[in-house]
């Protein structure tokens, strides 16, 4: 089991690599740092958007789910 301090680190990292890599595709594609800079924060900003919605809607899904039972013995 993860404290909930290393799962943030892990996510926060995370999305650091992915931006790094999203700006060094579109830098390579363009051979504008600015444009590649914009490009890798909006996708950043785009898909933390989407990701809390994806996991909002999941929530609303039952499928997978174990009830937990109203009282234990």
């Amino acid at each position: 089991m993860e404290t909930r301090r290393r799962s943030l680190l892990k996510a926060i990292t995370w999305r650091i690599l992915a931006v790094i890599i999203t700006t060094t595709v579109a830098y390579f594609l363009t051979g504008e740092f600015a444009f590649a800079v914009e490009i890798g924060l909006i996708d950043t900003v785009a898909k933390l958007g989407i990701y809390f919605a994806h996991e909002r809607i999941w929530t609303r899904i039952p499928y997978g789910k174990v009830e937990t039972p109203d009282y234990q013995i």
